[in-house]
Protein backbone atom coordinates (compact mmCIF):
# COMPACT_ATOMS: atom_id res chain seq x y z
CA UNK A 1 0.00 0.00 0.00
CA UNK A 2 1.43 3.51 -0.57
CA UNK A 3 -0.30 6.65 1.18
CA UNK A 4 1.10 8.84 -1.74
CA UNK A 5 -1.28 7.46 -3.74
CA UNK A 6 -5.52 7.97 -4.22
CA UNK A 7 -7.55 6.51 -6.61
CA UNK A 8 -10.94 8.44 -7.76
CA UNK A 9 -13.54 6.28 -8.72
CA UNK A 10 -16.65 7.27 -10.84
CA UNK A 11 -19.35 4.78 -10.25
CA UNK A 12 -23.02 4.24 -10.65
CA UNK A 13 -26.01 2.48 -8.41
CA UNK A 14 -23.10 -0.04 -7.42
CA UNK A 15 -23.57 -1.69 -4.03
CA UNK A 16 -20.10 0.09 -2.71
CA UNK A 17 -19.58 -1.63 0.15
CA UNK A 18 -18.29 -4.43 -2.01
CA UNK A 19 -15.82 -2.17 -4.50
CA UNK A 20 -12.75 -2.24 -2.55
CA UNK A 21 -12.49 -5.61 -2.92
CA UNK A 22 -13.56 -6.69 -6.24
CA UNK A 23 -11.72 -3.82 -7.70
CA UNK A 24 -8.76 -5.11 -6.07
CA UNK A 25 -7.91 -1.75 -4.43
CA UNK A 26 -4.50 -1.32 -2.56
CA UNK A 27 -4.30 2.26 -1.48
CA UNK A 28 -6.74 4.76 -0.17
CA UNK A 29 -9.74 6.19 -2.10
CA UNK A 30 -12.83 8.09 -3.09
CA UNK A 31 -15.77 6.52 -4.74
CA UNK A 32 -18.54 8.84 -6.01
CA UNK A 33 -21.76 6.67 -6.26
CA UNK A 34 -24.29 8.20 -8.19
CA UNK A 35 -27.70 7.32 -7.56
CA UNK A 36 -31.60 7.05 -9.16
CA UNK A 37 -33.68 9.62 -8.04
CA UNK A 38 -35.73 8.90 -5.06
CA UNK A 39 -33.34 5.86 -3.83
CA UNK A 40 -32.27 7.52 -0.29
CA UNK A 41 -30.50 10.53 0.57
CA UNK A 42 -27.00 11.87 -0.35
CA UNK A 43 -24.42 10.96 1.86
CA UNK A 44 -20.87 10.37 3.12
CA UNK A 45 -19.45 7.32 4.39
CA UNK A 46 -15.84 5.92 5.24
CA UNK A 47 -15.11 2.03 4.16
CA UNK A 48 -11.88 1.15 5.95
CA UNK A 49 -9.81 -2.41 5.43
CA UNK A 50 -6.43 -3.19 5.81
CA UNK A 51 -5.41 -1.67 2.24
CA UNK A 52 -6.41 1.88 3.07
CA UNK A 53 -9.67 3.88 3.37
CA UNK A 54 -12.30 4.64 0.75
CA UNK A 55 -14.17 7.62 1.25
CA UNK A 56 -17.66 6.93 -0.55
CA UNK A 57 -19.91 10.11 -1.69
CA UNK A 58 -23.33 8.89 -2.40
CA UNK A 59 -25.02 11.47 -5.17
CA UNK A 60 -28.17 11.80 -7.09
CA UNK A 61 -26.73 14.60 -9.16
CA UNK A 62 -25.95 12.88 -12.32
CA UNK A 63 -22.99 13.29 -15.25
CA UNK A 64 -19.34 11.44 -15.06
CA UNK A 65 -17.76 14.38 -15.48
CA UNK A 66 -19.28 16.04 -12.59
CA UNK A 67 -18.53 12.79 -10.49
CA UNK A 68 -14.37 12.94 -11.26
CA UNK A 69 -14.59 16.62 -10.83
CA UNK A 70 -16.22 15.90 -7.23
CA UNK A 71 -13.67 13.10 -6.31
CA UNK A 72 -10.77 15.24 -7.28
CA UNK A 73 -12.20 18.33 -5.09
CA UNK A 74 -11.87 16.18 -2.03
CA UNK A 75 -8.68 14.31 -3.05
CA UNK A 76 -5.84 15.17 -0.55
CA UNK A 77 -3.12 12.70 -1.84
CA UNK A 78 0.46 13.29 -4.02
CA UNK A 79 -0.76 11.34 -6.45
CA UNK A 80 -4.03 10.41 -8.12
CA UNK A 81 -5.69 7.93 -10.90
CA UNK A 82 -8.99 7.88 -12.39
CA UNK A 83 -10.64 4.56 -11.88
CA UNK A 84 -14.05 3.04 -13.28
CA UNK A 85 -16.25 0.82 -10.91
CA UNK A 86 -15.53 -1.84 -13.77
CA UNK A 87 -11.68 -2.04 -13.77
CA UNK A 88 -10.02 -4.74 -11.81
CA UNK A 89 -6.16 -4.00 -10.69
CA UNK A 90 -3.07 -6.20 -10.88
CA UNK A 91 -1.95 -6.83 -7.02
CA UNK A 92 1.36 -4.49 -7.11
CA UNK A 93 -0.21 -1.75 -8.96
CA UNK A 94 0.17 0.84 -6.45
CA UNK A 95 3.84 0.60 -6.77
CA UNK A 96 4.13 0.69 -9.98
CA UNK A 97 2.53 3.74 -10.36
CA UNK A 98 4.70 5.61 -7.64
CA UNK A 99 7.56 4.10 -8.74
CA UNK A 100 6.59 5.66 -12.62
CA UNK A 101 6.28 9.02 -11.16
CA UNK A 102 9.62 8.88 -9.33
CA UNK A 103 11.43 7.65 -12.41
CA UNK A 104 9.72 10.18 -14.65
CA UNK A 105 9.83 14.01 -12.45
CA UNK A 106 9.24 15.29 -16.07
CA UNK A 107 5.51 14.00 -16.00
CA UNK A 108 2.72 15.86 -14.74
CA UNK A 109 -0.07 13.23 -16.42
CA UNK A 110 0.85 9.64 -16.82
CA UNK A 111 -1.29 7.69 -19.07
CA UNK A 112 -0.95 3.97 -18.27
CA UNK A 113 -2.23 0.40 -19.52
CA UNK A 114 -5.45 -0.96 -18.52
CA UNK A 115 -6.70 -3.85 -20.96
CA UNK A 116 -9.99 -3.09 -22.30
CA UNK A 117 -12.55 -5.60 -23.23
CA UNK A 118 -12.60 -7.21 -26.37
CA UNK A 119 -14.01 -4.89 -28.95
CA UNK A 120 -13.42 -1.74 -27.37
CA UNK A 121 -9.64 -1.39 -27.63
CA UNK A 122 -8.74 2.26 -28.45
CA UNK A 123 -4.95 2.16 -27.08
CA UNK A 124 -1.99 0.29 -26.31
CA UNK A 125 1.42 2.01 -25.29
CA UNK A 126 4.81 0.44 -26.66
CA UNK A 127 6.88 2.55 -25.39
CA UNK A 128 7.34 5.49 -23.21
CA UNK A 129 7.18 8.68 -24.83
CA UNK A 130 5.77 12.43 -24.93
CA UNK A 131 1.60 12.78 -25.66
CA UNK A 132 0.87 16.06 -27.33
CA UNK A 133 -1.64 17.16 -30.11
CA UNK A 134 -1.31 14.19 -32.47
CA UNK A 135 -2.10 11.59 -30.46
CA UNK A 136 -3.82 11.89 -27.16
CA UNK A 137 -7.43 11.18 -27.90
CA UNK A 138 -7.30 7.87 -27.90
CA UNK A 139 -7.05 7.53 -23.84
CA UNK A 140 -10.10 6.87 -21.32
CA UNK A 141 -10.07 7.80 -18.22
CA UNK A 142 -8.83 4.35 -16.29
CA UNK A 143 -5.66 5.21 -18.34
CA UNK A 144 -4.89 8.85 -16.59
CA UNK A 145 -2.55 9.10 -13.04
CA UNK A 146 -1.16 12.66 -12.36
CA UNK A 147 0.44 14.76 -9.60
CA UNK A 148 -2.29 16.06 -8.08
CA UNK A 149 -1.10 19.65 -6.98
CA UNK A 150 -0.46 20.50 -10.68
CA UNK A 151 -3.82 19.46 -12.03
CA UNK A 152 -5.37 20.64 -9.48
CA UNK A 153 -3.26 24.44 -10.00
CA UNK A 154 -4.03 24.01 -14.09
CA UNK A 155 -7.84 24.57 -13.37
CA UNK A 156 -8.07 21.56 -15.82
CA UNK A 157 -11.65 19.89 -14.86
CA UNK A 158 -13.71 16.70 -16.35
CA UNK A 159 -16.22 18.72 -18.88
CA UNK A 160 -20.12 18.47 -17.51
CA UNK A 161 -21.64 18.40 -21.45
CA UNK A 162 -20.15 15.37 -22.41
CA UNK A 163 -19.82 11.20 -21.46
CA UNK A 164 -22.10 9.16 -19.48
CA UNK A 165 -25.60 10.75 -17.39
CA UNK A 166 -24.67 14.19 -19.45
CA UNK A 167 -26.03 15.84 -22.83
CA UNK A 168 -23.88 14.27 -25.47
CA UNK A 169 -22.23 10.81 -25.57
CA UNK A 170 -18.72 10.29 -24.83
CA UNK A 171 -15.81 12.00 -25.26
CA UNK A 172 -14.96 14.01 -22.13
CA UNK A 173 -11.44 11.92 -21.58
CA UNK A 174 -10.01 13.65 -24.65
CA UNK A 175 -11.46 16.94 -23.88
CA UNK A 176 -9.76 16.39 -20.47
CA UNK A 177 -6.49 15.30 -22.09
CA UNK A 178 -6.88 18.68 -24.55
CA UNK A 179 -7.29 21.06 -21.74
CA UNK A 180 -4.27 19.74 -19.95
CA UNK A 181 -2.18 19.87 -23.23
CA UNK A 182 -3.82 23.27 -23.42
CA UNK A 183 -2.89 24.28 -19.69
CA UNK A 184 0.82 23.48 -20.95
CA UNK A 185 0.89 20.00 -18.62
CA UNK A 186 3.24 17.59 -19.66
CA UNK A 187 1.65 14.45 -20.67
CA UNK A 188 3.29 10.89 -21.00
CA UNK A 189 2.56 7.29 -21.52
CA UNK A 190 4.09 4.41 -20.21
CA UNK A 191 4.27 1.02 -20.81
CA UNK A 192 2.90 0.16 -17.19
CA UNK A 193 0.02 -1.84 -16.71
CA UNK A 194 -1.85 -1.64 -14.19
CA UNK A 195 -5.77 -3.99 -14.67
CA UNK A 196 -8.21 -4.55 -16.67
CA UNK A 197 -11.62 -3.83 -17.56
CA UNK A 198 -14.20 -6.39 -16.72
CA UNK A 199 -17.21 -7.54 -19.34
CA UNK A 200 -20.16 -5.30 -19.79
CA UNK A 201 -22.35 -3.06 -21.68
CA UNK A 202 -20.94 0.09 -22.84
CA UNK A 203 -23.43 3.22 -20.73
CA UNK A 204 -23.00 5.10 -23.51
CA UNK A 205 -22.73 3.65 -27.52
CA UNK A 206 -26.13 2.19 -28.48
CA UNK A 207 -24.97 1.94 -32.40
CA UNK A 208 -24.52 4.52 -35.21
CA UNK A 209 -27.46 6.63 -34.59
CA UNK A 210 -28.39 10.11 -35.44
CA UNK A 211 -27.23 11.19 -32.15
CA UNK A 212 -23.76 9.60 -32.38
CA UNK A 213 -22.87 11.61 -35.56
CA UNK A 214 -24.56 14.74 -33.99
CA UNK A 215 -22.91 14.20 -30.90
CA UNK A 216 -19.44 13.32 -32.41
CA UNK A 217 -19.42 16.43 -34.24
CA UNK A 218 -20.06 18.66 -30.91
CA UNK A 219 -17.16 17.41 -29.30
CA UNK A 220 -15.20 17.94 -32.48
CA UNK A 221 -15.90 21.56 -32.36
CA UNK A 222 -14.45 22.02 -28.79
CA UNK A 223 -11.42 19.42 -29.77
CA UNK A 224 -10.55 21.35 -33.12
CA UNK A 225 -12.38 24.60 -33.76
CA UNK A 226 -12.04 26.02 -37.19
CA UNK A 227 -10.81 22.70 -38.18
CA UNK A 228 -14.08 20.46 -36.56
CA UNK A 229 -16.02 19.86 -40.21
CA UNK A 230 -12.75 19.15 -42.22
CA UNK A 231 -11.64 16.20 -39.60
CA UNK A 232 -15.05 15.16 -38.53
CA UNK A 233 -15.18 14.17 -42.33
CA UNK A 234 -11.60 12.94 -42.74
CA UNK A 235 -12.70 10.47 -39.52
CA UNK A 236 -15.86 9.70 -41.13
CA UNK A 237 -14.36 8.50 -44.48
CA UNK A 238 -11.74 6.69 -42.91
CA UNK A 239 -14.29 4.64 -40.83
CA UNK A 240 -16.49 4.31 -43.36
CA UNK A 241 -17.08 1.08 -44.07
CA UNK A 242 -17.86 0.14 -40.50
CA UNK A 243 -20.00 3.68 -39.23
CA UNK A 244 -21.92 4.88 -42.23
CA UNK A 245 -22.90 1.31 -44.35
CA UNK A 246 -26.29 2.10 -42.88
CA UNK A 247 -26.95 6.22 -43.55
CA UNK A 248 -24.15 7.02 -46.12
CA UNK A 249 -21.37 9.23 -45.49
CA UNK A 250 -22.68 12.36 -46.86
CA UNK A 251 -25.86 11.91 -44.39
CA UNK A 252 -23.26 11.21 -41.95
CA UNK A 253 -21.43 14.18 -42.36
CA UNK A 254 -24.40 16.40 -42.19
CA UNK A 255 -25.51 15.14 -39.00
CA UNK A 256 -21.84 15.74 -37.79
CA UNK A 257 -21.86 19.23 -38.95
CA UNK A 258 -24.80 20.08 -37.66
CA UNK A 259 -23.39 19.04 -34.29
CA UNK A 260 -20.63 20.89 -34.91
CA UNK A 261 -22.90 24.19 -35.63
CA UNK A 262 -24.31 23.60 -32.58
CA UNK A 263 -20.88 23.25 -30.45
CA UNK A 264 -20.44 26.77 -31.69
CA UNK A 265 -23.14 28.02 -30.05
CA UNK A 266 -23.14 26.56 -26.74
CA UNK A 267 -21.63 28.72 -23.88
CA UNK A 268 -19.57 26.29 -21.45
CA UNK A 269 -18.45 23.12 -22.01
Amino acid sequence: MSDRLEILISAVNKAVEELPHKMKIETDAVIVNQIPDGAGADKDELIVDQNGICRVLTRHAKGVGLSRNTALEVATHELIHFGDDDIVYDEGYAQRIVDEFDRHPEADVLLFNVKAQPGRETYWNEDYARVDWRNYGRYPAYAIAARREKLVKSGVRYSLLFGGGSQFMNGEDSLFLHDCLKAGLNLYRTTVALGHEEPGESTWFKGYTDKFFFDRGVLYHFLYGGMAKILGFRYLFKNREQMCKEKGLIRCFLLLSKGVDKGRKLKVR
